[in-house]
């Protein structure tokens, strides 16, 4: 019988802020769709990426003494890819994604995050995907097409565009996930999220500069700068950096099914606050595509644990 492997010390502490990131990243689709209506998705790039490599430097200077510590030159490549990956393609995909779309329908294209996670472990040799696992992809894949069904059925073809186009940055920060890990055990989280930030956010900066110039900052209030800043500081900077946190406390594989409960947050706040409303086709797709997600990240664990 094989002996499960022991917990690390913080893995009660890493699963409740993972709890709660996933109700901050849940509330903030409705914030960012509320931004995106002032400053326009381009705006609210440049704005990220104005402070959020800034927040990076003051981060190592604070923990690690210095401005920019030290690396070897492959590591500092390494960590520009792993930028590039995460930010220039992930984040801005993410932002014109949820643009185009609803904040509910966001936050359920992006939850299927584990089923690229679990591929991607497959590709690199460290997981073989068992027959439950593949049922429960192809579930996932039907979930998805119920999901936008009444979109692309109904013509709305940018709003779908939008899901799909979540569906690819979805793959992007599943790559992210598994390729930051080894090196946040080695350099930790700290100097990875800073140089990571600082080289990957600079595509994103130059592209989003003409936007963020035209966009009408001064009519902006106190609650707009506020939600602005938190979407930035909170639930971006501080949240990817205790998000790679958890992942090498619980590992990829224990911390990714975390994500199947952001939609139900996202749902909740959408309704609230902006008054999102769900037809039963929507509601059935986004429960087949969950449940096919858990399938397909749960089935190999559980075999595991019969033998």
């Amino acid at each position: 019988m094989v002996q499960p492997s022991p917990l690390h010390r913080h893995d009660q502490q890493a699963l409740i802020v993972a709890f709660v990131l996933v109700v901050i990243w849940g509330a903030n689709f409705t914030l960012q769709k509320y931004l995106f209506g002032l400053i326009s998705p381009g705006g609210f790039l440049w704005a990220r990426y104005l402070i959020m490599p800034a927040c990076a430097l003051f981060l190592m200077r604070w923990r690690l003494g210095r401005w920019l510590p030290p690396l070897p030159r492959q590591d500092v490549w390494h960590m520009a890819w792993l930028g590039f990956i995460g930010h220039s393609m992930h984040v801005g995909l993410v932002t014109y994604g949820i643009h185009w779309s609803t904040a509910f329908s966001s936050s359920v294209i992006l939850a299927c995050g584990p089923i690229f996670t679990l591929l991607i472990l497959r590709l690199q040799g460290f997981e073989r995907i068992s027959w439950p696992q593949k049922a429960g992809v192809l579930l996932a894949l039907c979930g998805v097409l119920m999901f936008l069904s009444d979109k692309l059925l109904g013509g709305q073809w940018r709003a779908g565009g939008g899901d799909l186009i979540l569906l690819i940055a979805a793959g992007f920060f599943s790559y992210y996930t598994v390729a930051v890990k080894p090196v946040m055990e080695r350099h930790g989280p700290v100097l990875t999220m800073g140089y990571a930030t600082l080289l990957g956010g600079v595509p994103v900066l130059l592209l989003s500069m003409p936007a963020g110039l035209q966009s009408e900052w001064h009519l902006l209030d106190f609650w707009a700068w506020a939600g602005l800043f938190w979407a930035i500081m909170v639930s971006a900077f501080a949240g990817w950096l205790a998000w790679g946190w958890i992942n090498t406390v619980r590992g990829v594989a224990r911390t990714a099914p975390l994500m199947y409960l952001m939609p139900p947050a996202a749902g909740v706040f959408a309704w609230a606050l902006s008054g999102e409303h769900y037809s039963w086709i929507k509601i059935a797709g986004a429960g087949v595509t969950l449940a096919g997600v858990a399938l397909a990240q749960y089935a190999g664990q559980i075999k595991w644990r019969l033998r």
